[in-house]
């Protein structure tokens, strides 16, 4: 858990933090693997702790790119607004971020799924900056191209995670006709959350999705966003949120969407959307693979309550049954 001394003087070596006490600082439940939450009572914001980059960042890189995708997500008016950055150092060996605390609930699926779509879209749908002003988030010529590599380079778990033999014959045929695919549509690319699971949503009381994890956004393809918000390894992933999609309540997801982007881009996503749910999923399984290798080693001081959920959703995600199920939907 984040030390709140430590949090304390870095806050107030800052102008507008100068009076705060520390029995202001609230430290959060914690929900994720990557950051801890703590609450500036009374401020209305919420300090954002790294304990690890899931990207493999160092501390400085890690909390530039994570202030850049706050900006740049902000105008969309579904994300919660970076106040302050509090850079590494003694106190804070992976620094911190003061964004705006947003009020809600986590989802209730399938009725809160509309909401996420239309938060989505306020991301697909702002200003594409020029090529040479992406950085420092991540911008692969080809996210397709790219995701599958990353899919590769995490393959190698599969192997390695102990998998029943029928389920390991599975992901080595919804691999080989990932790597066969192709298109020849054009590929559209706008900013995208990545890390998109409806955990990582909160719905205020007008009903109102936000998206609060903005740590792995890039510039890549939409439409992987819109499979990572609605797989079943992504809506069984918070406890609080857990729930299975049915393939109309899917459905009424993407139509929620293309109904708030500009036409052009849901005609340009629309091709894309059933061969990029494998590829995504392929993504979220190989690493769920690695977790069933590594567990909570990857995820420093994780709860133990947390710790076992994850361990038993890798187990459930990895399962011949589950895998065959899911895969039915594009068979």
């Amino acid at each position: 858990m984040t030390d709140t001394a430590g949090l304390h003087g870095a806050l107030t070596r800052l102008p507008a933090f100068a009076g705060l006490p520390q029995g202001a600082l609230e430290p959060m439940p914690r929900r994720g693997v990557a950051h801890d939450h703590v609450r500036l009572s009374g401020k209305g914001l919420v300090a954002r702790v790294p304990r690890w980059s899931q990207l493999g960042l160092d501390p400085f890189a890690n909390l530039e790119q994570q202030a850049t995708a706050f900006r740049r997500a902000a105008p969309g008016g579904h994300t919660p607004e970076l106040a302050a950055v509090l850079p590494p150092g003694p106190e804070l060996p992976m620094g911190a971020l003061v964004v705006t605390e947003i009020v809600g609930r986590p989802p209730r699926l399938p009725g809160d799924m509309p909401a996420i779509a239309r938060a989505l879209a306020a991301l697909h749908a702002l200003p594409l900056p020029p090529d040479g002003e992406r950085a420092p988030l991540p911008a692969p010529a080809d996210p397709v191209a790219a995701t599958l590599a990353q899919v590769e380079r995490q393959a190698v778990w599969f192997e390695r995670a102990g998998l029943a033999p029928n389920a390991l014959a599975l992901l080595e045929r919804e691999l080989d006709d990932a790597r066969a695919f192709r298109c020849a549509a054009p590929v559209p690319i706008t900013l995208v959350g990545s890390d998109v699971h409806p955990g990582n949503f909160l719905i205020d009381d007008a009903g109102k999705a936000w998206f609060t994890d903005l740590e792995k956004a890039q510039y890549g393809h939409p439409a992987i966003d819109l499979a990572h918000a609605s797989l079943y390894t992504s809506t069984m992933w918070e406890r609080e949120v857990a729930a299975v999609l049915a393939p109309d309540e899917v459905t009424a997801f993407h139509e929620a969407w293309e109904a708030a982007v500009p036409p052009a881009l849901a005609e340009a996503v629309r091709l894309w959307r059933q061969p990029l749910r494998r590829l995504t999923w392929l993504r979220t399984l190989s690493w769920m693979a690695r977790w069933r290798v590594e567990g909570s080693a990857l995820s420093p001081d994780m709860p133990d309550s947390l710790a076992a959920h994850m361990d038993a959703h890798a187990v459930d995600v990895l399962r011949p049954e589950i895998i065959g199920r899911v895969a039915a939907e594009w068979r």
